[in-house]
């Protein structure tokens, strides 16, 4: 015997097509993650000591709203030094990551130490404080380019700048450097009273601190034949020394055709290096 086709009223199936249609509507217009932006977050609490020491050491926080357990780039400004503020790239931005801008204080008004001082400050005060932000404190990445680059790396490297805040330094999920000194400073050479072309490795040198057992390095510099006063070479040399240290987890990324400024073409490399 044929059975008709079951009869539904049409009341319920345009219910029903109503519903469907408002869920479709719902999953191709739905809200953009929502970002928020806190700006001159002192990170030395209560602890400064002068007017230029409060100026300077402040940072601006931008992260994903109502998200969770989300990664955080720490990211140091170049200027060797003695220019330079804090800014988030905009590749960065929209990136589902929470971006940490960071100033620090700056030559002739200090000399070294000071800076990494301040970089060591501003790291700690992340793992201290982007879990109430939403953020996860296990991946936290250390970034910077140019001496913001070297200010990452001696962080990570000189276990004691963040031993001072009971961290361990082998817990920054990762450094990623854009165009980094990795030699002592040029401009802490100038310090010395050196010139800024004579090359010099001491205890404020990334590679003087080269060890095994440090967090995953990415070195990301331009073309060897355009890069600012050796720079390429100089990354090389740690990543040679890392490995002789039996370092396993670093990489040297050379942009071909590049000269110093690479943020541009870095930052995407960057957010490949953790997965963004």
């Amino acid at each position: 015997m044929l059975k008709l086709p079951l009869k539904i009223p049409f009341k319920m199936l345009n219910n029903t097509i109503r519903v469907i249609f408002i869920l479709a509507f719902s999953l191709n217009y739905a809200q953009p993650t929502q970002y928020k932006s806190l700006t001159d977050l002192s990170y030395y609490d209560n602890q400064v000591a002068d007017a230029y020491q409060q100026e300077r050491c402040k940072l601006d926080l931008y992260f994903p709203e109502d998200a969770q357990n989300f990664p955080t780039i720490v990211w140091f400004h170049g200027g060797g030094l003695t220019s330079g503020s804090k800014a988030i790239p905009k590749q960065l931005k929209d990136k589902g990551v929470a971006v940490v801008a960071v100033n620090y204080r700056l030559h002739p008004k200090v000399n070294a130490p000071k800076y990494i001082e301040d970089a060591a400050a501003a790291v700690a005060w992340v793992f201290n404080n982007i879990e109430q932000y939403g953020g996860d404190p296990s991946q936290v990445y250390v970034c910077g380019f140019s001496s913001g680059g070297f200010l990452s790396l001696m962080v990570g490297l000189d276990q004691k700048w963040l031993k001072k805040y009971n961290i361990d330094s082998n817990t920054i999920k990762g450094i990623i450097t854009l165009s980094a000194t990795t030699f002592t400073n040029h401009t802490i050479r100038k310090e010395y009273g050196m010139k800024i072309t004579q090359p010099l490795i001491d205890h404020y040198a990334p590679v003087y601190h080269s060890r095994g057992d440090a967090s995953p390095i990415t070195l990301i510099t331009g073309d060897r034949e355009n890069e600012f006063f050796g720079m390429y070479e100089e990354n090389a040399y740690l990543k040679r020394m890392l490995k002789i240290n039996g370092h396993q987890q670093n990489e040297l990324i050379e942009l071909g055709g590049y000269g110093h400024e690479i943020i541009k073409p870095g930052i995407p490399l960057l957010l490949r290096k953790i997965n963004y």
